[in-house]
């Protein structure tokens, strides 16, 4: 089983003071850091683009796991592996061909991420999983913070799990969503390596970045 890694969401972080939370993140053991990229259009919401993460990137030495919520993809992939991603993550929904985009992320030398909405089918993906460095499945409906754990997205894992096994494939699988302590365990169950969390991480046990970390790894 592959280590358990979390990659906290600053979504949920002080925006007006970024910088230190990076650094308290890193501080804290994460593994990564996690950046939803939103563009009012694919999904109803505004979040940050890639000069905050040129920014960041001289604050952290942590991978930057970026999930781009932006249609159409495919155009802006450069400018954020230019800002410092390391791992692009994108929508199958949000580009006219996801194997061409896939390519452009490779071509760059950066990590491939794909992601799936709870209402979005594993097939979308099966055919491609050989040239995907991370699977993201979404727990909740992409767009905003601190909404509900959508459990039934747990089969999409179970299935993904299975097809790594029986074709020996190496992708992470990652879920982002309303984790907490209530639910990471059966999220890691399932057979999630990688958990997302925002607000458990950030407002938890009055602020303790370290310990929530901790217990999201059950540990």
């Amino acid at each position: 089983m592959k280590k358990i890694q979390i990659s906290p969401s600053i979504l949920s972080a002080d925006f007006s003071q970024l910088g230190n939370e990076v650094k308290k993140l890193e501080d804290a053991g994460a593994d990564m850091i996690h950046v939803d990229v939103m563009d009012g259009h694919f999904v109803p919401n505004l979040t940050i683009g890639p000069p905050v993460i040129k920014a960041l990137r001289k604050k952290c030495s942590l991978k930057f796991d970026v999930h781009l919520m932006i249609s159409p993809v495919h155009n802006y992939i450069e400018a954020y592996a230019d800002a410092g991603a390391d791992i692009i993550t994108i929508h199958p929904e949000a580009t006219e061909n996801l194997e061409k985009s896939i390519k452009r992320i490779k071509d760059l030398k950066r990590k491939v991420g794909v992601s799936l909405n709870p209402e979005s089918k594993i097939e979308l993906i099966t055919e491609l999983l050989d040239q995907i460095d991370l699977v993201l499945i979404m727990s909740v409906n992409p767009g905003f913070g601190g909404q509900k754990f959508m459990p039934e997205v747990l089969e999409k894992i179970r299935k993904l799990k299975k097809i790594q096994e029986e074709k020996k494939l190496n992708f992470d699988i990652e879920i982002d969503g309303g984790i907490n302590f209530d639910n990471c365990k059966i999220a890691i169950d399932a057979g999630a390596n990688i958990l997302v969390s925002g607000t458990t991480i950030f407002k938890s046990n009055g602020g303790d970045i370290k310990k929530n970390i901790n217990l999201l790894k059950l540990k």
